[in-house]
């Protein structure tokens, strides 16, 4: 019997050549019809395969089309999740193109290297606040903190981006259920919660919200159901508000990085070894007995071939969020991810689930 991979391997080439084959005679018999309606001359299929690959060179490739950008000048924007990763480096690159920053930081009282690094500026546009998005009393406080030092209040708060998150890994049956909760208490509830205590201040602006999703909002995978699950309700909780705040001239936008692993050290060998003994001491023992330890030792391999994958550089999620805030007519969804991730995600979206798993799983 071939091997479930050889299987996938057949079955993805396959695909690839039934894809070959509808667009060699389906795209140049579509193309011809439009150029006889133009009374154009006919196209070749070669002619035909050559556009389409340089129109998917070109929507990968080009810088995006100019929509206006708006006066930075007096503006200010609450960022979460300052302490590492995109959030710190956020913090900074806003600073740097003229907007006063409040940084949210959730190690700022326990002496965070990130949050220390931050106030370090000195800078009367950068100010670092005490923040746990898990936290009501924190979250109001830090809202008390920014409507008190915004330079007009009635101008409001331009943007906010709700950047803070947590990730882990493990499979449903050896996922506690306070782990889902933990994560989604951060992820979903932790982006609702800050976004509805300062939505006054950004409807007073006519401002923006930039909730920080990921591919994983869009698409499931094996091993980050809790992940996922917080994602997918980013992107839902988005997509609600941003219907409710068009009345209102709030624009709303989704970012849905690709894998940034090594860019943000967000995964590394010692979170796997950390979080693998937590999640096989914590199983109940008809799930050990179930799986076995090969199974599971072979999942957690998996997961430490991840930790050196993925772009070195936040610069494109930062150039998106940077659109996002500025732009006078920013995009719903921006994809900072590579092509590869790019292609995936669309597949596994658009297909059907038959289909997209047959390719995939």
């Amino acid at each position: 019997m071939a091997s479930l991979s050889a299987v996938r391997a057949v079955l993805l080439v396959s695909f690839s050549v039934l894809l070959t084959v509808v667009l060699g005679f389906g795209l140049p018999a579509l193309l011809n019809a439009l150029m006889v309606m133009l009374g154009l001359p006919e196209t070749t299929v070669t002619e035909c395969i050559v556009v389409l690959y340089l129109l998917f060179v070109l929507y990968m490739a080009t810088p995006r089309f100019p929509r206006g950008v708006v006066e930075v000048e007096g503006k200010a924007v609450l960022v979460t999740g300052c302490d590492s990763g995109f959030g710190h480096a956020l913090a900074k690159h806003l600073h740097k193109l003229g907007f006063t920053v409040f940084a949210g930081c959730f190690l700022k009282d326990k002496g965070g290297e990130g949050a220390k690094e931050l106030e370090e500026f000195h800078s009367d546009r950068m100010k670092v606040v005490q923040l746990d998005v898990c936290s009501e009393d924190q979250v109001n406080d830090a809202v008390q903190y920014i409507k008190d030092n915004l330079e007009d209040s009635e101008r409001g708060l331009w943007a906010v981006v709700n950047n803070a998150g947590v990730s882990t890994f493990g499979e449903v049956e050896f996922t506690s259920m306070d782990t889902y909760k933990q994560v989604s208490d951060v992820n979903l509830w932790g982006t609702i919660r800050v976004t509805k205590a300062v939505l006054p201040l950004i409807r007073r602006a006519k401002g923006r919200v930039v909730n920080l999703a990921s591919m994983y909002g869009r698409m499931g995978n094996v091993l980050r159901s809790p992940y996922c699950v917080s994602k997918y309700g980013v992107e839902a909780f988005s997509d609600c508000l941003r219907y409710e705040m068009k009345a209102w001239g709030v624009k709303v936008s989704i970012i849905e990085p690709g894998n940034f692993i090594v860019a943000t050290g967000i995964l590394t060998r010692d979170i796997v070894a950390t979080t693998s003994n937590k999640l096989w001491s914590e199983a109940p023992s008809v799930v050990k007995e179930d799986y076995g330890i090969t199974h599971f030792e072979h999942q957690m391999a998996l997961m430490r071939s991840y930790c050196n994958s993925g772009q070195k550089d936040v610069a494109p999620v930062l150039d998106d969020i940077t659109d996002a805030i500025l732009s006078k007519r920013p995009y719903t969804r921006y994809n900072p991810m590579e092509p590869h991730w790019w292609i995936r995600v669309q597949l596994m979206t658009h297909l059907s689930g038959a289909i997209s798993d047959l390719l995939y799983f």
